[in-house]
């Protein structure tokens, strides 16, 4: 068979998956939670490995899960992928949390020479598997096996991924995440101003007022003194919103390299940085943000959030319409989640960080089965087929999507109690303003169409507060030696110790002169010569 011939060609010299087990160093984030993921099932582990005597090679692949079941073999998700690509997908069922525990689980598969067959990447982990052999060369199979991924990827993000490959080579080994449109932003209640009688605040000294009013005046009208006026995550993650206003470059509480006196520069280490902790450690000690923000974790947050308790928090815009039904199946109250406009503090020109290239999203196994390959080719390339595109963002139909009278496939509410995982959802990692709107008009229910309409307002809205930094793109390679610094070991505990009152502002100048001790510098010079390559 001629394809088998030519990826054995291609896979000359490659390194067998047994030699895995020394992938146990790649980056796992720092983020150290203990794990309590349901172990895999028998099935799931061991199907995923051989072919199917229809022909058919099964797959294990990793991604996001968010609580929904696993893919097992013959499962509803299972046949769906097999009869749409022709290839079995199979997927156990492992914690996200916020990529924490989802880093740690794929870690140990690693180490044990259990690489599944795709993964997504999480926290800088591609680089270190690259470096251990450990991801199979893209770069001849792309254009031949999955052509619409290549030719809808523009040429100066391909040329991104070839300045990934560790050897200098300029080899792919991984596909990007591209998400063209400006996805975060902060939310916040407009029915809860409006009952209060507030306007929109646009100043940071009408902000905080706001948030007073939140904590004191009952807008839940529970008669409890419950509200949370704001808040966010462990390791001062997802309360971007309250960085913004400073010109932080920041996503989901990772600083970001930007240009901070006309050079590249980390944020977490700048006068701006300062000057928030400074603001958000006066917020927490008056009790505007949760007292809990150093010690949630994303159920704990969400679980705030969809409990019509808080106030104002973080996430995209999109997603607005899921916490708005949560809140009201929970409590009978239309939650009107408005985008909240970036806060003008003084002496700073805030945004929202757009990152079209995120960065790396999946790599495939170093392996030399040719079908496997092929298989494995067959998933990449769906991403880019824009005839699958709604087929596979919606799902099987029955389980996660459902014809109307009109034959339009709309998806159904979310059931993690009843739906297998999405594992291939191109919207994930591929998408643009509108492809983001075109898919929340091809979700939900008559019932919940007044917060899938808000939540494409929202989309709309928060375009304008983007704005793209210069650090997008950045390759995790720049951290080569420190991965203190790449997992924001110093800068979560200073951060988080001064937002809660335990060290004053004056020890963020230590923080500063500690990170460029420890490495700092050295990560700096290796930025901004990436910097300088990629704009010359």
């Amino acid at each position: 068979m001629r394809t088998k011939k030519v990826l054995s060609v291609l896979l000359t010299g490659a390194i067998l998956a047994g030699v895995l087990s020394g992938c146990g160093n790649s980056n796992t984030g720092g983020q150290g939670q203990a794990a309590d993921a349901p172990t895999q099932t028998q099935e799931t582990a061991g199907e995923s490995n051989s072919s199917a005597e229809d022909g058919i090679v099964d797959l294990e692949v990793w991604t996001t899960n968010t609580g929904f079941l696993p893919v097992e073999k013959d499962s509803v998700t299972y046949n769906f992928y097999k009869d749409l690509l022709g290839v079995g997908i199979v997927q156990p069922y492992v914690e996200w949390n916020g990529g924490q525990t989802y880093s740690e689980q794929l870690n140990l598969k690693i180490v044990a020479g259990e690489m599944p067959d795709i993964v997504q990447f999480v926290n800088g982990m591609e680089t270190g598997l690259a470096k251990e052999g450990a991801l199979l060369d893209l770069t001849d199979l792309l254009p031949e096996y999955a052509p619409h991924l290549w030719e809808s990827v523009p040429e100066e993000t391909w040329d991104v991924m070839k300045s990934y490959d560790p050897t200098g080579e300029g080899r792919i080994y991984m596909t990007p995440n591209m998400i063209d449109y400006t996805r975060h932003g902060a939310m916040i209640r407009q029915d809860w101003l409006d009952k209060l009688g507030l306007k929109m605040p646009v100043t940071q000294e009408e902000f905080v007022d706001v948030l007073r009013a939140f904590k004191t005046q009952d807008p839940n009208g529970n008669g409890q003194a419950d509200e949370i006026p704001t808040g966010g995550r462990a390791e001062a993650r997802w309360m971007d919103y309250l960085f913004s206003m400073y010109g932080i470059a920041m996503w989901e509480g990772f600083p970001q390299w930007d240009i901070y006196d006309g050079e590249l520069t980390y944020a977490a280490v700048t006068p701006n940085m300062r000057d928030a902790l400074e603001f958000i450690s006066g917020l927490y000690q008056e009790g505007l943000l949760d007292a809990e923000t150093l010690m949630n974790d994303k159920a704990g947050w969400d679980g705030k959030v969809n409990s019509d308790q808080v106030g104002v928090f973080f996430q995209w815009a999109e997603q607005s319409y899921m916490y708005a039904t949560n809140i009201y199946n929970a409590t009978g109250t239309k939650a009107d989640w408005s985008i909240l406009p970036v806060i003008s503090a003084d002496g700073y020109e805030g945004f929202y960080t757009k990152k079209p290239t995120m960065g790396a999203q999946y790599g495939v196994k170093n392996m030399d089965d040719a079908e496997r390959i092929e298989a494995a080719m067959k998933v990449l390339d769906a991403y880019g087929n824009k005839e699958l595109r709604d087929t596979l963002d919606l799902g099987p139909e029955g389980m996660t999507s459902s014809r109307g009278e009109d034959g339009t496939l709309k998806k159904l509410p979310d059931d993690k109690t009843t739906q297998e995982n999405m594992v291939v959802k191109p919207s994930d990692c591929m998408a643009n303003v509108d492809s983001v709107i075109h898919l929340l008009e091809l979700t939900g229910t008559e019932e919940d169409k007044w917060a899938v309409d808000k939540a494409i307002q929202n989309v709309k809205d928060v375009q304008q507060y983007g704005r793209l930094i210069a650090g997008d793109g950045i390759p995790s390679s720049i951290y080569d030696g420190y991965d203190d610094i790449e997992n924001r070991t110093l800068y979560v505990e200073y951060a988080s110790k001064i937002i809660a009152g335990e060290w004053p502002i004056e020890k963020f100048d230590e923080f500063v002169e500690k990170w460029y001790a420890s490495g700092g510098e050295e990560v700096t010079n290796a930025a901004r010569d990436w910097y300088a390559a990629k704009n010359k």
